[in-house]
């Protein structure tokens, strides 16, 4: 199950921009770096230690990607190369961030987080993205490099990176991330689904905690994902370089995304807060049904036990006129049982006339 505090902190007591948090190992492995130049429709590998040594390039720009956690080493190589303010860099190395946008002098950082479903429970990939008019720096704390496909589009037909430069590959990553949501609410969507038909055909203890662990997966989400759409926003607002005029048509495409996300968020939590209504329905209905069928045996049996009580006592003596007579009866043992018998039917007839079984 996803734990609703995932923030690594630095040291309480620390100066603000250490790179160090608390509970880290004391050697932390490093990030894999790769790294891209493009220049005239041409994307180009390049040495990423070169690059963290000369910094940005004196035409077009370069794209220098980090795939999992830095570690101090290459985060002093980037504020040296970059010029990068040691508070973002902080950020970077403390993962569980909230969805924010700063700006730094004439480079803005953003801050998003990829939802991904690790078999029940949802993982968050935080993704730091630094863009300037001549450097891209995108920080993926996952396993797996997500943007290969704009490495392709970079390596195709499409002029947009050229005549717009950083800001649209940094359009294009913001994409990527903001577009895993879709699959993921594909997922959750069909256990939702599969939940309904559980709630109605089986509603037990298993299955309400499958909805439990749903609703608290939908809270996770909706914590990181709701803060996404007002960094969007903020872009889109702000009108502040590197984010120009140009690129306010890709930034209202990626807003789009995320309102569509929400949307599905909110009707997905609106609809696992049902199925907590519906679950306590079934078990009520089934308890209801249970006390009808034990109270209909019970009724049946008073009159039948009324009988045999009566028939029970055995009062008999050959001169009292207040002996019973049906104990020398000769059929009134059958006779008797198929009175029985015959209340038995008949009650049965009324409760099924009146629908009660």
């Amino acid at each position: 199950m996803t734990r609703l505090f995932e923030k690594t902190y630095p040291q309480p007591g620390t100066a603000p921009g250490h790179g160090v948090h608390a509970h880290e190992h004391p050697h932390p492995s490093e990030a894999v770096v790769s790294a891209w130049h493009y220049h005239n429709e041409q994307l180009n590998p390049q040495d990423p230690e070169t690059v963290m040594h000369e910094g940005a390039p004196a035409d077009g720009f370069v794209w220098l990607h980090f795939q999992g956690t830095p570690g101090p080493r290459q985060l002093q190589q980037l504020a040296e190369a970059f010029a990068l303010h040691p508070l973002a860099l902080e950020d970077v190395r403390h993962r569980g961030q909230r969805p924010k946008l700063d700006y730094f002098g004439d480079y803005a950082v953003i801050i998003l987080n990829q939802p991904q479903l690790d078999g029940d429970s949802v993982r968050l990939e935080q993704f730091n993205l630094f863009v300037h008019p001549q450097f891209v720096i995108s920080v993926h704390s996952g396993e797996t490099d997500p943007f290969e496909p704009i490495r392709q589009r970079m390596r195709g037909t499409n002029r947009n990176f050229n005549r717009l430069g950083a800001p649209y590959l940094a359009y294009a990553l913001m994409d990527v991330v903001v577009d895993q949501a879709f699959p993921l609410m594909e997922k959750l969507g069909d256990r939702i689904e599969d939940l309904e038909e559980r709630v109605l055909s089986q509603p037990n203890h298993d299955t309400l905690s499958r909805i439990h662990v749903v609703r608290r997966e939908l809270l996770v989400l909706r914590r990181q994902l709701w803060p996404t759409r007002d960094v969007i926003t903020r872009l889109m607002r702000d009108d502040q370089d590197p984010f120009g005029p140009e690129m306010m048509p890709w930034l209202r495409d990626v807003h789009d995304h995320t309102i569509q996300i929400m949307d599905l968020l909110e009707s997905y939590r609106d609809m696992a807060s049902s199925l907590i209504e519906a679950y306590l329905s079934a078990v009520n209905q089934r308890s209801n049904d249970v006390i009808r069928v034990l109270t209909i045996i019970a009724t049946i049996f008073i009159p039948l036990t009324f009988i045999v009580g009566i028939y029970g006592m055995n009062f008999d003596h050959p001169d009292s006129p207040w002996s019973m007579p049906e104990l020398y009866t000769y059929y009134g043992y059958p006779v008797l049982l198929g009175i029985m018998l015959a209340i038995v039917l008949g009650m049965l007839y009324l409760f099924r006339r009146r629908r009660w079984l």
